[in-house]
């Protein structure tokens, strides 16, 4: 979601406050599906914080700043400590000059490593500990991925752990109206193979397989960056996805052109994409799944993150009028396991004090997760929680895909240089669907790569 909200116009905006400790949104100890003993532990062990000041830094607005301050709020209860909370819209600028000029809060949460370790990289960041690091790994679903996005370079060159992971999206996922496969009786593919052999089953059968759409303004081509990162992640080892965000495997290397190639098997094809392929890079991703639902369909499927529901017909209920699967792994690479393409936020402490600490300690009990998993919006790969605490099926069903995911990697284009992963990959992707090969658009995003002084 970080592309769109590149779309927005940038006014900074701050917005700070106490949590209020006497407003919990779920009494503890009422509800059985909330690890209760966890909280009543960690309050027994931090309970000489009272008055202790913590500020904390984040990306959260509007919805997702109530639903942090709702845990917020367990967190001051417990320990007494008098929190405050606060963000901008420019929050990545914000941070940066708040750390340099010597005033940074306690705890800064950011949804980029690559901000993150270069503030590590600075002396900017207080080292979490092998403990905590280990605790993840531990805990975690694909743990060590979680891990390496947290462990970066400190001031003096040596590795270090400096970011603990909490709150991720998915967005490794395929939609589709089960009506509409119950009717035709098609079922849902568990591997790649079989989402081909189900795309030619569609075509044949006199149907539109999928529903496709790049537009989004200024920043048109982006949803095709999250096709090409999630074929990069199923056809390759992962340390191939890595290099490839850093420029060490190029746009132009034969891995990169066989993603291409395979997204453009499904979104060049005349048959296999509702309008034909000259629709795909015009179509509004906003509108492109509506096509799931039309009478009769006109298409069958739609690759898109967990949050693209918000643009279904109203009224549509997840789980019986729209639903999802994992974008599967081929058969062909069952030694790669079962990646995850998403985002996630990380927590790193700016400012050391006990109540940082003790803040991210709280974030290792099931309770700081499922009070906001009862809420929405909030998917954890912490596989000691409580999958029943979840709003509803569809968030506790992703929540399963993150702690079940043998890998989990970043999006890879917020992970390049904001003129590639913001613009020559996201143009590159149009003219590639406008009819220019795999290798032209590969060496046509390299080329800009490699202009970058």
């Amino acid at each position: 979601m970080k592309k769109i909200l590149l779309m927005g116009v940038a006014v900074t905006a701050l917005f700070a406050g106490a949590a209020s400790a006497a407003d919990l949104k779920f009494p503890p100890g009422q509800d059985t599906k909330f690890n209760w003993k966890s909280y009543d532990e960690f309050k027994a062990a931090h309970a000489d914080l009272k008055g202790e000041p913590l500020t904390i830094f984040g990306p959260w607005r509007g919805e997702d700043e109530a639903f942090f301050r709702s845990i917020l709020a367990y967190f001051t209860e417990a320990t007494g400590v008098d929190a405050t909370y606060s963000s901008s819209e420019n929050y990545e600028q914000q941070i940066v000059i708040d750390t340099q000029a010597g005033s940074p809060p306690n705890v800064a949460i950011l949804p980029q490593p690559g901000l993150l370790a270069d503030l590590a990289s600075k002396g900017l960041l207080t080292p979490l500990g092998e403990e905590n690091s280990k605790w993840v790994k531990d805990n975690y679903g694909a743990g060590d991925s979680w891990v390496g996005y947290g462990t970066y370079k400190g001031k003096d060159g040596k590795d270090g752990y400096y970011a603990f992971p909490y709150k991720a999206d998915v967005k490794s996922l395929v939609w589709y109206v089960p009506e509409n496969f119950k009717e035709a009786g098609y079922k849902v593919p568990t591997t790649m193979e079989e989402l081909h052999a189900l795309t030619d089953q569609i075509v044949k059968d006199g149907g539109v397989p999928w529903c496709i759409g790049l537009g989004s303004g200024g920043a048109t081509g982006w949803p095709a960056t999250d096709w090409i990162e999630d074929i990069m992640l199923r056809m390759n080892k992962p340390d191939v996805y890595d290099k490839w965000t850093t420029n060490e495997v190029k746009f132009t290397d034969p891995a990169v052109v066989a993603a291409i190639d395979e997204f453009g098997k499904f979104a060049k094809n005349e048959s296999y994409v509702d309008g034909g392929a000259a629709a795909v890079a015009s179509t509004d991703f906003r509108d492109s799944p509506k096509g799931l639902f039309a009478v009769p369909p006109k298409c069958y499927l739609h690759h898109q993150a967990s949050f693209i529901p918000s643009f279904f017909p109203e009224g549509t209920k997840l789980g019986q009028d729209a639903d999802f699967f994992y974008m599967p792994t081929y058969a062909a690479h069952a030694d790669l396991g079962k990646p995850v393409l998403g985002a996630g936020t990380l927590v790193s402490i700016t400012k050391d004090s006990k109540a940082a600490r003790a803040f991210v300690e709280f974030l290792k009990t099931p309770i700081a997760h499922e009070v906001w998993m009862a809420q929405s919006s909030f998917l954890t790969p912490y596989k000691g929680v409580n999958t029943a605490a979840y709003a509803n099926e569809q968030m506790k069903r992703e929540g399963e895909i993150l702690t079940t995911a043998t890998t989990f990697r970043f999006d890879g284009s917020d992970l390049m240089p904001g003129k590639i992963g913001a613009g020559a990959f996201w143009t590159g992707m149009v003219d590639f669907v406008g009819g220019k090969s795999a290798e032209d658009t590969g060496k046509e995003v390299q080329a800009a790569w490699d202009a970058i002084k």
